[in-house]
């Protein structure tokens, strides 16, 4: 035997029960993934929840810093949020921003947030699609949003004559 063929012999042969092993561990795999899939054993779904309530907004960036965000039915402002405040906030609708300019999207189109039967609330991009549940960031990330779907309640009630009002 020459240097070169003792170099490419290797004394001892890979398992063949190992190589046995690992390919019934995938095949494994692969079956139960989609047992899991055809039959929905083992997933998780979230019942169906209906919106309490949405409102159209529109954001926009103040010289001063602050962000102004307002109905887009009305144009009247909701709520400012004043600079160097609610990071959260300002990265979730830089964020969408940042999507529109990608795909030259304007600013016509609005905003929606919802407010969720089951207590989630979302902002989602009427122009992209793009959908945020804010939820999912944990209860103080929440608080802006909370604050700006009470404002947006509070100037739609404001709005609406009141029944006293229309009769009189």
């Amino acid at each position: 035997m020459t240097a070169e063929t003792q170099h490419l012999h290797h004394p001892k042969p890979f398992p063949k029960g190992m190589l046995w092993a690992a390919a019934a561990l995938i095949t494994f795999s692969i079956v139960i993934a989609l047992v899991g899939r055809l039959t929905d054993f083992g997933t998780v779904r979230n019942p169906e929840a209906t919106p309490r309530a949405a409102y159209d907004l529109t954001f926009a960036d103040q010289a001063d810093g602050s962000v102004v965000i307002a109905s887009a039915a009305s144009g009247d402002p909701v709520i400012a949020l004043d600079p160097g405040t609610n990071g959260f906030a300002r990265g979730v609708m830089r964020g969408l921003a940042r999507d529109r300019k990608l795909e030259s999207i304007g600013q016509d189109i609005p905003f929606r947030l919802t407010s969720w039967s089951d207590g989630r609330l979302t902002l989602r991009d009427l122009a992209t699609g793009r959908e945020v549940e804010v939820n999912a960031f944990g209860p103080t990330q929440i608080e802006t949003f909370v604050r700006i779907i009470e404002a947006a309640a509070s100037q739609s009630a404001a709005a609406k004559p009141s029944a006293q009002e229309t009769t009189q």
